[in-house]
């Protein structure tokens, strides 16, 4: 009964007939004795079916039962990454770490899972486990190197990437990990090796936006704008052919976000001795790891980097798993939800992280969606908006590789036609909530940011302290695209990153304009 019941599954499976696989694997999830292996399965068929509770519980029964095989800690990783479990997470990295003979893969994919989770302590120290039980993993070195560079430790993650290409030529991320951790230049770089690997053909879309933003990233520093273009436009397409986006999906999700226009709460008010979150939010690359790290630098604010806290709190308010911030599903039925439930439960999902701190920071750029229901969940929630100028804004986002986020990051023209949406959400969101939100000039920031730090300390209701002019002054960890170069201090261009790419970013430009984004100047 059981062999047709999986083979039933299976062929449901083939068909994506995810209810009927859901069906046929709660049947066979519940025969003892019970499998986390079924219910792995089941909780990415639910997840496709897009219920989020069942998902999540799903994988909870998975948690709580022995492991048989390499690709059950693999799964039960992603899939409690995917539902925001960090004590999950942690416990399973911590067998791991206690075990006499953990595999070096599954403490290497700890680590990197940790880090996603803003745990750099111990994905550190998952990957230091996972090198020292076995020196020659690449896996081992490749997420040793990666967490060295996010503590700062940037010498030492340019051996562990080096030494992996040096085993492993052909590894295009390593390479593109080696690009970042200091500025090229004539004598030391290796734009040759890159263009050769490049030009051999054959490689995978993955591998080509890697290396072609690798050399682009180098190229750039050597001052060759001409071949740096030509190298970010094959990382840009290879980029895109692995994603999907709709450009006409992001408009109609705007909309859906502003068809709600109820007056906002008046009587619900912050207790002054509670928890504060602040929300940092805007386009990606605008300087919102600046602003997070000076803020850190306080001493009275706990920086805890990118959350998705917030997202798995609606999620969980509307039952319903999606991919991204939100979807408009989410958005309908979070709006039938309790959102202050919301709120106690983002609170209660972030608590550990705190130790005791009353402020903290949650600096995910994206939840500028999510901004109208952090203004209903979260009474007492101080909102940063980081204001940068567009082109800047955009040619940063245009040349820095995400992972399968910002879909729209890789075309001049679907990345224009988002800045232009993200610009007419944030008017909305600023006239339904008046004095909810504070834009931070990113010039005004970098330019004078003895004046800017103390405009946002009374806004969120701290202490302005002298640390607060130096992102160095914070000694935390950092696992955003600007781990780099928010090391360097506060820095101010006075010729902008795009200016020498003029020439080839007119489609970006006029379409800009043509939305009605003046990008004239240097921006507010």
């Amino acid at each position: 009964m059981q062999q047709q019941l999986r083979a039933q599954v299976d062929e449901a499976v083939r068909r994506e007939d995810w209810a009927a696989a859901a069906a046929g694997l709660r049947k066979l999830a519940l025969v003892p004795p019970q499998s986390a292996r079924l219910w792995l399965e089941l909780s990415y068929a639910e997840s496709f079916l897009g219920h989020y509770r069942a998902a999540k519980e799903a994988a909870g029964k998975a948690k709580s039962l022995p492991l048989q095989a390499r690709d059950d800690v693999t799964d039960l990783l992603a899939r409690l990454r995917t539902f925001n479990d960090a004590a999950g997470v942690r416990m399973v990295a911590r067998g791991l770490l206690e075990a006499p003979r953990a595999e070096p893969v599954l403490l290497a994919t700890s680590a990197v899972q940790l880090s996603n989770l803003n745990d750099h302590p111990l994905a550190l120290e998952c990957a230091e486990r996972a090198v020292v039980l076995d020196p020659s993993s690449i896996a081992a070195r490749m997420a040793r190197g990666q967490m060295r560079a996010q503590h700062g430790d940037l010498a030492r993650a340019e051996e562990d990437f080096s030494w992996c290409v040096g085993r492993v030529p052909g590894l295009m991320p390593a390479w593109w990990g080696l690009s970042r951790l200091r500025r090229q230049t004539p004598e030391s770089n290796h734009a040759g090796t890159l263009r050769a690997l490049l030009s051999r053909g054959g490689l995978s879309a993955a591998d080509t936006a890697y290396g072609a933003f690798a050399l682009h990233k180098e190229l750039d520093d050597l001052g060759d704008v001409p071949g740096a273009w030509q190298a970010l436009q094959q990382g840009c397409t290879a980029k895109r052919s692995m994603l999907r986006y709709d450009a006409a999906e992001t408009r109609a999700l705007i909309d859906a976000l502003q068809e709600d226009r109820r007056p906002p709460p008046t009587a619900a008010t912050a207790s002054t001795d509670g928890v504060v979150p602040i929300f940092i939010v805007g386009m990606h690359r605008s300087g919102t790891t600046l602003l997070e790290q000076l803020l850190d630098a306080s001493g009275q604010v706990l920086g805890v980097g990118e959350l998705y806290d917030f997202t798995s709190a609606l999620r969980d308010a509307a039952d319903h798993h999606c991919k991204g911030v939100t979807d408009r599903i989410v958005i309908e039925k979070a709006r039938q939800s309790d959102l202050l439930e919301v709120g106690r439960q983002y609170l209660s999902g972030v608590a550990w992280r705190l130790g005791g701190m009353r402020f903290f920071t949650d600096k995910l750029p994206s939840n500028f969606l999510n901004a109208g229901f952090i203004c209903r969940a979260l009474p007492q929630a101080k909102i940063l908006h980081l204001v940068r100028d567009p082109l800047e804004t955009c040619f940063s986002n245009l040349r820095e590789l995400f992972s399968d986020a910002n879909p729209y990051s890789y075309d001049q023209l679907e990345l224009a036609n988002y800045f232009i949406q993200y610009r007419r959400l944030m008017t909305h969101w600023h006239g339904m909530y008046p004095g909810r939100i504070l834009d931070v000039s990113y010039s005004r920031l970098v330019q004078d940011t003895e004046t800017t730090m103390r405009e946002v300390a009374t806004f969120c209701g701290i202490e302005y302290r002298d640390s607060m002019r130096d992102p160095r002054s914070s000694r935390r960890s950092v696992a955003t695209a600007s781990a780099i170069q928010v090391r360097e201090g506060v820095v101010w261009r006075e010729r902008p990153k795009w200016a020498p790419y003029a020439e080839y970013l007119q489609p970006l430009i006029n379409a800009l304009r043509a939305g009605g984004v003046d990008v004239a100047g240097r921006g507010p």
